[in-house]
């Protein structure tokens, strides 16, 4: 009959216990461990930009309660009485609100469509140029109005078009047209705010685009070259599914941003007589919020446009990625 032995370890020797499991770490923790580690550096950089975004443009934005509130010096924001939707009310149903939402929209989207594909022509032209010092020469002459003033911008094109010492109305006189105030006729505000950003800013957006016609690799120029493909087939077939993702991600980002238009220059050409067209969003909250003092309308009309905003930059990142199948989150 077989029985049951107890083996023994040898004198001296502790038995075998069985091993505790270490905690296993999350490959996630782990990951990041070691990222801190190796990179303490640059998440050191790092600090100082979040602490300015965290100090300036998040813990400002619980003031946005302002807009739902009706604004006492005295009481200061936070004990200020509630009103509720009162002040969106008093904005949507004043006689402007709608000239408002027209001009700021029409202007915006006049630039998007002006600006967007001529910095991609000017990029696609540059990268095709092979002499280098007409390229680089052409580079800063287009670059370096991006580093002019806005102040000075709407200066030079307010001299510019003047109609007494302005060098178009000057040219005009010498074909025997009359002299025209370009600035005094609400018909010519747009194009005249769109066109001089246009001159202002086209080389700096050619810039970004260059740098990704670098990224391209020159195998598939080549083989383009092998193949036959002239030089515009190549830019058609190579450059262009080439820049294709940054230029989707600029275009996003530009329309998202189609309600905040810049308020420098739109108030810097503003002028009674082509008040009907230049008065947008961002003018009309300047005047109110500083100009009247009526916070609380100036915060509200702030957060309807900040919302409009968002709401467009998701229903155009959606539809660009589904069609191209870019976006700003992947």
């Amino acid at each position: 009959m077989a029985t049951l032995t107890t083996v023994r370890p040898p004198a001296g020797e502790l038995p075998n216990r069985p091993k505790r499991r270490r905690r296993r770490e999350r490959p996630g923790i782990k990951g990041l461990r070691r990222s801190l580690q190796r990179h303490w550096t640059l998440y050191l950089l790092m600090v100082v930009p979040l602490i300015w975004f965290a100090v300036f443009k998040y813990i400002p934005m619980s003031n946005a309660v302002l807009a739902f509130k009706n604004f006492n010096v005295i009481k200061g924001i936070w004990g200020s009485p509630w009103v509720g939707w009162q002040n969106f009310e008093l904005f949507f149903h004043n006689p402007v609100f709608w000239t408002l939402v027209k001009n700021t929209f029409i202007l915006s989207v006049y630039t998007v469509a002006a600006s967007f594909p001529i910095a991609i022509i000017l990029a696609l032209a540059l990268n095709e140029i092979r002499t280098g010092l007409f390229k680089r020469t052409v580079q800063m002459v287009t670059y370096a109005p991006y580093f002019i003033s806005t102040v000075v911008v709407v200066s030079m094109t307010i001299l510019v078009l003047s109609p007494r010492l302005g060098i178009v109305n000057e040219g005009l006189g010498f074909f025997g047209v009359p002299a025209i105030d370009f600035l005094g006729n609400p018909d010519y505000f747009r194009h005249i705010y769109v066109w001089s950003d246009v001159w202002q800013t086209t080389g700096y957006s050619a810039v970004i685009y260059l740098a990704a016609l670098s990224g391209i690799d020159p195998a598939l120029h080549e083989s383009a070259k092998i193949d036959g493909a002239t030089r515009l087939q190549r830019i058609r077939h190579v450059d262009l599914p080439g820049i294709m993702p940054t230029a989707v991600i600029i275009l996003v980002l530009a329309v998202g941003n189609i309600m905040a238009i810049g308020f420098e220059k739109a108030f810097l050409f503003q002028n009674p007589l082509n008040l009907s067209e230049s008065e947008i969003i961002a003018t009309y909250v300047y005047k109110t919020g500083l100009l009247n003092a009526d916070f609380s309308m100036a915060t509200a009309v702030g957060l309807f446009n900040s919302v409009i905003n968002l709401v467009l930059l998701l229903m155009v990142n959606t539809i660009a990625k589904r069609i191209t199948g870019n976006g700003l989150w992947s």
